[in-house]
Formats: C-alpha cells, structure tokens, sequence
C-alpha cells in the first residue's frame, strides 16, 4: 500500500504520526551525514592547520607585510617582491597593526600582546597599565605636565597577565627594538590594537582596554602627553558591554590637520577628535546600531582633501565589504563599495597610491587586491586571521586617491568555483558566524563552521519534531 493510500484512509492522528515517522527518518540520517562531515572536516583541519604561507601565489609589487591576531595562528610576516617570505616572528600571541618606519626602507612598526603568567611577568614589569590619567587640552603631541603611564608600583592582574608590546623590525637583518610595553589584566579586551607614530619619540595610541582612550605615548620617557577619554562624549549605555568591551576602540589616525581620527567598533562609528576641544559630532561617520551604514568595521583610512577627500575607505567588517565615503556639503556619502561572495570579514582596506586597494580578508583567509575597475587584480590564500596589509614602499595605510577622484567602480563581483562552504556561509548572519569562529580554536575554517551550523540546525529541527510529535500524541489520546 503506497504512502498516499496510508494517509488517505487512516485517521488525522495516524497521517500526522506517518508523516511525521517519515520525517524524523530523514532528519537522522541527514544528521548521521551531517555529524560525519563535520568530523572529517574538524579533523581534516585539526590535521592539516594551515599556520604559515611560505610563498605567495602572486608577485606581491613589492614587500608585503601582514599580521595575524588571536582568531588565527599569530604572526607577523613579510613577503618579498616575487612572493616568497623574507621574515617571520612568532613571538608573541596576537599581533595586530603593522605600519612602515621612517627609520629604514624595510623597517616597520608594529604592536603585540602576549598572556603571561603573573609570576614571569612581575619579574620583568612593574608598570601596568592601569589607565593613569593625563591632562586633555593642547594639541596631540604638547606635554601639559601628563602622568607616566603605569604609574603603579606592583602589577595586579591575577594568575595571567596580558603584556602589550610596541616594537620595530628590520626585516633584513631580524633585528628587533621595544620601544614600549605594558601590562594589563585579561578580562574584557586589553589588547592595544594600533598605534600612529607621530616623530621619533611619540606614538598615538589606540588604547581598547578600560577606560576607553586615546593618548600620545613618549616611547623614552613613558609619559602620557595628551588623552581623550570615550565617556568624555559617549553614555556608557551605547556601545557593547561597559566595561568590559564597551567601544573595541581598534584604531587611531593623526590627521595632516592635527586632528585625530577614532574607529570605535563596538558603536559602529568613526569619529574624529580636536584635541583641546574635544570630539567634533558633525564629522561622526556612522551611527550605533546603524548596521546599514556601517557595522562593526575595522582599520578606517583617512583620505585627505589633497587626494580627492576627505574620504574614509573602510573594512566594514560584519556586512562583508570594503566601503568608502566622502565628505560632501557637510555629510557623509558613500562614495564606493566592493565585494564578491568569499569576502568574510574584512579587516583592513589600503587604497595605494595606484588606486587599487590592498585587502586583508581575515575568514576568507586570503590577502588580495582590487583593481581601479572592481576586479581582482591578484588574490592569495593565507591564514584564517590576517588582521593588518601593508605594501612597503606605498607609505603608511592608505596614501592613493579617493574612489571618486580615481573614478573607481563599485561592485558586487562573482567569483567562479567558490567552495560550497562559502556559498552556505552568505547565508549566515555574519555576526552569527564570525563570532562562531571567534571562539572556535585558531585552526577551525569557515567551512568547519557552516558544517557545525548546519549539524545543529538539523539537530534542532529533530528534536522540534519529536517535541510536537510527543505533544500531539498526548493530546490525541487524552
């Protein structure tokens, strides 16, 4: 007797109990399937973790330098001209900014945490940073009689403590100069992302940790020159959760008008800063909550009036674009967009001087560039996590024209043989999988990901029908 001659003669109850045998038939072995791709692909991963890129699969132009943080295997490395590395330092746990140095032509900046246990780091620290505060008129690199930073004695920061380190390389000869370090504890985000030299002695810095700041460093003295606190201008009721991540304040730029730009992740906004006056409201790119115009970004550049600006190129990291916008009579337009359907969660975006645009793609795990007419001009894979790009020899961040003064187009490109994995992912809320991938070990990939989603969401929908299942049944028989 065939399945619709059961149906058409049984009563509502049985249908409903065939119908839903049938189902609950599929949905295990669906998630007998779904259990075993996700092992092999775990496994598969676990395996065969791709830690390190000896060669590029592209000449590069030039020295190409990027980081890994603490989502992938962290690093910083630098590849030459022909694609091949040249350095790489895994001292430390998660490396964030990379910027080039004035000092010599492969020289760079850079910033780093590592955890430490508390024993080892009492030993060689006694200044941690603990948020000491500093007057906040004059300009941005005026001491007005600041404190030092970390100004306390002993360091208290539990079992494990989180040291960040500002440092420069010469990638030739792997020397290696501190020009700064300071301790912090572990809860919430204390891992100084970046750093904006200003001369020889002074850094910017971008401090995530509480209470949310900006300040100029002397690296020889260790005295804090001028600070902008975020609650000076922000409620503690926006943003993410106060104190622990209430801003992600990732990433800091001096202005050629002496004015400091702010990328505040957690608020969605990029502000910008006159020191002595505070924040100025009218140039805030950006609203909290506002995922439309700008979601959880990261690396904002500045493009100045001389290049076609004021524009800001940005990674807007959980709607999976690069987006630029310019300054016109007063507000912020978009100006350019671009991605294709592998793009997951950008990380940084460098327009250079020749109009493309250098891409870290930190869960597409791929380092590429887009040409001035939307295409790939070359795309590399690389490490789950890359965080920061630069191209030595195209100056700091971004130095190239604004897309509306280079004319460049916008655009959602195709990509051809994408892996069935980031077919699924699109479909993913972003926020969904990255933060899957967050807390997932460094050596899972977005496949491994979508494969775990998958599996649960199977798993959900059967124990849905077994609860609706059991549920009818009690009523029918009562």
């Amino acid at each position: 007797m065939s399945l619709r001659t059961r149906l058409t003669a049984a009563s509502p109850a049985e249908s409903l109990a065939t119908v839903a045998s049938g189902l609950r038939r599929l949905l295990q072995l669906l998630l007998v399937v779904a259990v075993l791709l996700t092992v092999v692909s775990v496994g598969g991963s676990f395996l065969g973790a791709e830690t390190s890129v000896d060669e590029l699969s592209t000449e590069t132009g030039g020295t190409l330098v990027a980081t890994i943080d603490g989502t992938g295997p962290g690093q910083l490395v630098a590849y030459g001209p022909d694609g091949n590395v040249r350095y790489r330092n895994r001292t430390y746990d998660i490396y964030h900014d990379v910027d080039p140095s004035p000092v010599g032509e492969q020289t760079v900046l850079y910033v780093a945490s590592d955890r430490r246990p508390a024993s080892a780091v009492r030993e060689q620290f006694t200044t941690p940073n603990t948020g000491a505060t500093a007057t906040s008129t004059g300009t941005a690199v005026e001491s007005n009689g600041g404190a030092t930073a970390g100004s306390n004695e002993t360091v208290d920061c539990g079992d494990t403590c989180l040291v960040n380190v500002i440092e420069r390389v010469n990638l030739t000869t792997g020397e290696v100069t501190r020009l700064h370090a300071s301790v912090d504890d572990t809860a919430g985000s204390s891992q100084t992302h970046d750093v904006d030299r200003v001369n020889d002695s002074v850094v910017l810095v971008g401090d995530i940790s509480f209470p949310d700041r900006v300040y100029t460093l002397n690296t020889t003295t260790g005295e804090i020159l001028w600070e902008w606190r975020v609650s000076s201008a922000f409620s503690t009721d926006s943003g993410g959760r106060y104190p622990g991540d209430w801003t992600h304040l990732n990433d800091v730029e001096l202005l050629p008008d002496g004015r400091v730009m702010v990328n505040l992740r957690n608020h969605d906004q990029v502000v910008f800063i006159e020191p002595g006056a505070g924040l100025q409201p009218s140039w805030t790119l950006g609203t909290d909550g506002n995922h439309s115009r700008l979601y959880e970004p990261h690396n904002p550049d500045y493009i100045p009036r001389s290049r076609g600006g004021p524009a800001v190129v940005i990674a807007d990291s959980e709607n999976n674009r690069l987006v630029e916008y310019q300054r016109e009579n007063g507000s912020w337009e978009r100006s350019w967009h671009w991605a294709d359907r592998r793009l997951q969660w950008p990380r940084d975006a460098d327009r250079l001087p020749s109009g493309r645009t250098l891409v870290a793609d930190s869960h597409g795990s791929r380092v590429l560039v887009v040409g001035r007419n939307g295409s790939r001009a070359w795309s590399a894979p690389f490490p789950d996590g890359v965080y920061d790009v630069e191209l030595l020899g195209t100056g700091a961040e971004s130095t190239g024209p604004s897309a509306t003064r280079a004319g460049l187009d916008s655009r959602r490109v195709r990509t051809e043989g994408l892996a069935p994995a980031y077919r699924v992912a699109t479909a993913v809320p972003p926020l969904v999988l990255h933060g899957l991938l967050f807390v997932l070990p460094t050596w899972t990939t977005t496949t491994d990901a979508v494969l775990l989603l998958v599996t649960a969401g199977v798993a959900a929908v059967l124990l849905a029908v077994e609860a609706v299942t059991r549920l009818w049944r009690r009523l029918s028989e009562s």
